[in-house]
């Protein structure tokens, strides 16, 4: 953080006192859990306090070398923790859309090992994670590091994309330096015990927070799954064995009322929750009267330091500019992928695009956009409560297209529609809303960002499409129009999706969320870098895949990118990809990409 900020009351200020983290027993809580079901948490509590004193003795070379078995042991849980994943959300071995729990699981977490053994690798040689990492300056007094690629196998498998971490205004390059590594700096600290209450859509979230809680604060985890994600747990035991036998990690299932007993517990120095601000608020402040009582007060009733990240509502702002007829298809197909992806049920699902009115290409734009929405490929609305949440916004919008017999829609907003709905509430659904704003250039981009900050809600991610003539017009201008762009996650010519994935880039929303506002959540996950005052990541992508990026803008060799819900080929380049990670196989390699270019 800059000298100026002081820490949030959900911040735990290094080198601070952390609950838990004494030799003396922590009480449990009063709970109305049964007595085995308290018994068998006390015994995980346990474990994990005999493990926080092993963890805390490792040296960094050591805890490379388990990050290695770590990555070994996900290798061969990937099969079944991809087919497992895609069996529980309905989509059978035939299933083109089942290359997407490839993705979004193993594929996810190897590359997260990938960057953490790195970054330990050159602290304990006596380096930085910095190491190599080009830096300059963003707009506003910012300190950008090039984090992606990270090496040359990177500049082939997302050909063409480039990431970048923005520290927050203020920060020098040297004071980057010298906190990079965050607890790793100090690795015989010990953190004390972190829970984990996991995400229930994406299937490696919960096991990139665990590592960021173990190499970001130094703190052994306690994971509770989430309910829909129970199915996997016999896979992640497996994946994580090698933390889990020494005592750095359990894995707890359960729901609500488990979740509740854990917060409460006095043992844990920190909790870290992927959900809803609903579920958020519940634990920080209660429910009902007593919430409200404790709000007006400043009396959360949770006093454990709390970090989160909450979704929102995404904006996909679609720059003016001169884009032929197959760059309206691609284009529409990746805003289509933006929502669709995992039925809508992600925290990051584009869910509001914003186009000009004043674009000559806006009507073909939007008859490809309908097209691309329509054709993708079925698939079951499996999240609980989702089916009923699109049943909603069509009530909401009785104009809205509806496709796959009703259980997608994609509203297109007139000037007399209340757009609240749209604007407001992440519906975690297949709902797909478009507004329009006058102008081109600098005025359309300008009244989007304004537009994208004012009205939507959320802070976490951001996608901004535009074609390569527009943006060399733009030039700097670009730059200085993302810098105003309030978003943790900012994907210029890709999803952000891609940026969730792509984890030497910082996940979380932009800084400003308190206890008693929280938006969009508090503080990041991923960076494999370990940087400390991470402000937001940018990742930038090709506006046109192969060949005809050949013809304009970023070069790549990827043909459609095997994410994008329209691709042909998209599960079996899902599964090769994942394949090279865990056997670095060049043949194997070259037969995906051949089978890519199918795409």
């Amino acid at each position: 953080m800059s000298p100026s900020e002081k820490p949030s009351p959900a911040s735990t200020p290094r080198g601070s006192a952390r609950r838990g983290s004494g030799s003396a027993a922590p009480v449990p809580p009063a709970s109305d859990l049964p007595e085995d079901d308290r018994a068998a948490l006390e015994r995980r509590v346990d474990e994990l306090t005999a493990g926080a004193r092993s963890w805390t003795a490792l040296t960094l070379r050591q805890r490379a070398t388990l990050l290695g078995r770590v990555r070994h042991t996900v290798g061969v849980a990937a099969e079944d923790w991809a087919r497992t994943a895609a069996a529980s959300k309905g989509l059978g071995p035939t299933h083109p859309l089942r290359g997407e729990e490839w993705l979004s699981g193993p594929y996810a977490v190897l590359g997260g090992l990938d960057g953490y053994i790195a970054s330990l690798d050159r602290l304990a040689r006596g380096g930085s994670p910095l190491d190599g990492v080009r830096l300059d300056t963003a707009p506003g007094d910012r300190v950008r590091a090039h984090v992606y690629p990270a090496h040359l196998i990177d500049s082939v498998l997302l050909s063409g994309f480039t990431g970048e971490i923005w520290l927050r205004p203020g920060l020098s390059p040297a004071d980057a330096a010298r906190t990079a590594g965050l607890a790793q700096l100090r690795p015989s600290d010990g953190g004390g015990l972190g829970l984990v209450l996991g995400a229930g859509n994406i299937t490696s979230i919960p096991v990139l927070d665990v590592l960021y809680e173990l190499l970001a604060e130094n703190r052994v985890v306690l994971l509770k799954v989430n309910p829909t994600q129970d199915a996997l747990v016999p896979v992640l035991e497996r994946a994580l064995a090698p933390l889990i036998e020494p005592g750095f990690v359990r894995i707890v299932r359960g729901g609500g009322d488990v979740g509740a007993h854990l917060t409460q517990h006095p043992a844990f120095s920190h909790v870290h929750i992927t959900g809803s601000a609903a579920t958020f608020d519940a634990i920080v402040w209660g429910t009902g009267t007593d919430a409200a009582a404790r709000r007006s007060a400043g009396d959360p009733r949770l006093t454990t330091p709390i970090t989160a990240e909450l979704g929102g509502v995404s904006p996909i702002i679609v720059v003016p500019g001169p884009w032929t007829d197959a760059d309206l298809r691609y284009q529409a197909e990746h805003i289509a992928t933006m929502r669709l992806q995992n039925s809508g049920h992600n925290c990051i699902a584009g869910q509001v695009v914003i186009v000009s009115r004043d674009w000559p290409q806006r009507e073909a734009f939007l008859r490809a956009l309908h097209a691309a929405y329509a054709d993708a490929p079925e698939r079951p609305v499996w999240y609980p409560h989702a089916a009923e949440r699109v049943a909603a916004v069509a009530a909401e919008y009785p104009q809205a297209q509806h496709s796959a017999h009703g259980a997608r829609l994609l509203v297109e907003l007139s000037a007399h529609d209340d757009p609240r709905a749209l604007e407001t509430t992440e519906w975690f659904a297949p709902v797909l809303g478009v507004v329009e704003l006058a102008g081109t250039g600098h005025e359309f981009l300008d009244g989007a960002i304004a537009h994208a900050n004012e009205r939507l809600a959320g802070t976490l991610g951001a996608n901004v499409l535009i074609d390569p003539v527009t943006e060399q017009a733009l030039g700097d201008d670009l730059d200085r129009a993302i810098a105003d762009l309030r978003y943790g996650g900012i994907a210029i010519n890709t999803w952000t999706g891609v940026l969730f994935a792509t984890p030497a880039l910082s996940w979380g929303a932009f800084p400003g969320g308190t206890l008693d506002d929280v938006g969009s959540g508090i503080g990041v996950v991923h960076n494999t870098l370990l940087l400390d005052g991470v402000e937001r990541s940018v990742l930038r992508g090709p506006f046109r895949p192969f060949p005809r990026s050949l013809t304009g803008g970023r070069f790549s060799v990827l043909p459609k990118p095997p994410w994008f819900v329209s691709s042909r080929t998209g599960a079996a380049v899902s599964e090769g990809l994942t394949r090279y990670l865990i056997d670095h196989r060049v043949g194997g390699l070259a037969a995906t990409l051949a089978k890519a270019l199918g795409a």
